[in-house]
């Protein structure tokens, strides 16, 4: 049931079976970490884990992971719901009209047809849990149809996750009105009183509304109190977030348990060390030439003026980019960063291992959950603001004051994920839940 890399974990017990549910490519590597520590805290009991996704899927993940599964943790393959693979030569469908094939197909049946796939390849056993990624929310009607319970996992951040559950008090509250009130506080929706209009996720009050993934968190937010009443997995570890989020997050949802960052979760239950990362294109060997924090690494593809300023800064680069989006690069920017030894622009890169490297000292994204940076607020990525802001994370005083910062998460993360520890504690009544239940 996918059509742009979306997967779809599931786990058996005896007589019972959990899933998960994906998006694209970057998310469905991190439902198989989570699968993967769920499959290991749970093989006492007897569980196994079958993780649904396409052939292609499938394939990409193998590469990425090798063959190094837990013992009750298997792939199985389900049909592509986008249809036959398009004809050579012809124009690929956009990610978006992927996406939106992917959801009207789970919709439509898919999300049950892949469940009864799961179920007929573990032998018949009946489910007992659904453990779903929040953004598949036909998973957990499919869940209902069977029986079973569905347990959400949301893989962004905990006042995201807020503000979609308030989407539509937010957008009574602020109407048409975003852009001339960016700046005003959200002191009258709980939990949210510290964020500004402007801090909201697009599509909440602002952006196309119709867009796919805008429709996806508005239906999210609409699902999530009424289905989600065995537990909630969030993405957080306690004490990133303010209390108000927390406090109102516990009163709406049930057992909102802070699970993350999900890469750090333990892969065998007595060792929660990461396993050796695969690395087909040689990203690793290539920064043990580089001196430290010298390396800018680079996962997302805003291209032309991205390429150009990174080039511009005379940092290294590390670039984790998907081939076919190589031609929107500035002409003659792969052939350079190879002829002077500056640039590795490969399909895909162990993202932990190379964040782990000593040798880098930039990382530049979207923006993303569990991340600290500067960002082009206001104003449109130039490569002049890129190569401005390269140079201040790896040699400026800012940049020093976030390296200071993230240590001081690190260490608080770390705290979290040892023996004992928040994270661990509340994985192991995570693991009792679905196991219970």
């Amino acid at each position: 049931m996918q059509s742009s890399g979306e997967a779809l974990p599931h786990q058996h017990r005896g007589t019972g079976s959990r899933l998960t549910t994906e998006l694209p490519r970057g998310h469905a590597a991190l439902l198989l970490t989570f699968a993967r520590a769920l499959a290991a805290a749970a093989a006492p009991t007897g569980a196994t884990l079958s993780f649904l996704s396409t052939a292609g899927s499938i394939a990409q993940l193998r590469g990425a992971v090798g063959a190094e599964l837990p013992g009750n943790l298997r792939f199985a393959e389900v049909p592509d719901c986008a249809g036959p693979p398009a004809a050579k030569g012809a124009v690929p469908v956009p990610v978006p009209r992927q996406m939106e094939l992917f959801m009207a197909a789970a919709e439509a049946g898919g999300a049950k047809a892949g469940l009864e796939a799961a179920r007929a390849a573990a032998g018949g056993a009946k489910m007992s849990c659904v453990v779903g990624d929040a953004f598949v929310w036909p998973a957990a009607d499919a869940a209902a149809a069977a029986g079973a319970p569905w347990v959400p996992v949301w893989t962004a951040s905990s006042c995201a996750l807020l503000a979609h559950l308030r989407t539509d008090a937010l957008r009574a509250d602020v109407g048409d009105q975003a852009g001339s009130r960016a700046d005003e506080l959200l002191v009258s929706h709980p939990g949210l009183g510290s964020y500004r209009v402007g801090d909201l996720p697009a599509g909440v009050v602002s952006g196309d509304f119709n867009y796919v993934v805008s429709r996806l968190v508005h239906r999210i937010g609409q699902l999530l109190p009424p289905a989600a009443l065995a537990a909630v997995a969030l993405n957080t570890f306690p004490g990133l977030d303010s209390p108000d989020v927390t406090e109102v997050l516990t009163e709406t949802l049930p057992n909102c348990l802070s699970l993350g960052p999900y890469h750090l979760l333990p892969k065998d239950i007595t060792d929660a060390a990461a396993p050796v990362a695969s690395d087909p294109h040689g990203c690793l060997a290539w920064l043990d030439a580089h001196p430290a924090r010298s390396v800018v690494y680079g996962a997302f593809g805003t291209l032309r003026e991205l390429a150009a300023g990174l080039e511009s800064s005379g940092a290294p680069l590390v670039w984790s980019l998907r081939e076919d989006s190589w031609p929107l690069l500035p002409a003659g920017f792969l052939a350079r960063a190879a002829a002077a030894g500056t640039g590795l622009v490969v399909p895909w890169a162990p993202q932990v291992a190379v964040l782990r490297h000593a040798s880098v000292g930039a990382f530049v994204m979207h923006a993303g959950w569990l991340s600290v940076g500067v960002s082009f607020e206001g104003a449109t990525m130039t490569r002049a603001g890129v190569a401005a802001a390269v140079g201040e994370l790896l040699r400026g005083k800012e940049g020093a004051r976030m390296r200071a910062s993230a240590q001081e998460l690190q260490a608080a993360v770390a705290a979290a994920f040892a023996p004992g520890g928040a994270c661990r504690r509340n994985f192991d009544e995570f693991v009792e839940i679905v196991c219970r239940v």
